[in-house]
């Protein structure tokens, strides 16, 4: 669970974070494992592309149950979900984990969104939901680190629009938004964990740097705000079969 600086931090900013949420022996296993694999599939063109812009392209692999693979141990972990449950304050399902890969000097940029921009869409009605985003490498600006607006959950959803096959904030409320916030990048350790508002904007540059950039993610949601309409293969309620810290171990 976070401590209460950390639920204060999240409540007030819309994050927080929490420091080797999982331990060096844990997060070199899930990237060692997450590198022979997801490689491999990259590969063999298995995974999904999502480009910007500039024509640069993040890998993404997205993942519509917690299984007994090493993925959906970290999702069932029981870290990840007192944390989720702590704040969504009532019973919590896993909603998707996901693993996104920028490689170095390919990696793309994702433009400014709020998650809930496009999970409204998906049918979840309210905005109780959340994610909890770990590094897996050294997460800095020169590799295309996270980048958040503190403060901007509180402004609720924003109207979205889909451009260059990324789903992003309308331009006048983007403008108005990054006058009001700051914009803080949010540099990371592996191990350490950004759990953030579905409502919160954020974005992250492309990777130029030798070094990749790689980071799960699991998101949340609360049993009683799954999808009132089934739109996506992903999201729909699955009992949340929670296992001990560290289980990852055994995969």
């Amino acid at each position: 669970m976070l401590t209460s600086e950390q639920l204060d931090q999240y409540l007030t900013a819309g994050f927080c974070i929490v420091p080797a949420l999982l331990s060096e022996p844990e997060t070199a296993h899930l990237r060692d494992q997450a590198r022979a694999d997801l490689r491999g599939q990259a590969a063999a063109g298995e995974l999904m592309v999502k480009g910007d812009s500039a024509g640069k392209a993040t890998l993404l692999k997205m993942w519509h149950e917690a299984g007994e693979d090493v993925y959906g141990l970290v999702a069932r972990d029981e870290r990840l979900v007192a944390i989720a449950t702590q704040l969504i304050g009532e019973d919590t399902y896993l909603y998707s984990h996901k693993m996104t890969m920028k490689e170095p000097h390919e990696g793309g940029a994702w433009e400014w969104h709020q998650d809930f921009g496009y999970w409204y869409q998906n049918k979840c009605l309210a905005p109780q939901m959340l994610s909890i985003w770990i590094a897996l490498d050294p997460s800095v600006a020169a590799n295309g680190c996270l980048q958040v607006l503190p403060g901007s959950h509180a402004l609720g959803r924003l109207d979205h629009v889909r451009v260059d096959g990324q789903t992003i904030v309308e331009g006048e409320y983007l403008d108005a938004a990054l006058e009001r916030f700051d914009l803080q990048f949010v540099e990371m350790k592996p191990g350490d964990a950004l759990v953030f508002s579905c409502n919160l904007l954020h974005r992250s540059d492309a990777n130029t740097s030798d070094d990749p950039r790689w980071g799960y993610i699991a998101s949340y949601n609360a049993v009683a705000n799954q999808p009132f309409r089934d739109v996506r293969e992903y999201g729909r309620y699955q009992e949340l079969k929670v296992v001990r810290a560290g289980a990852l171990l055994d995969a």
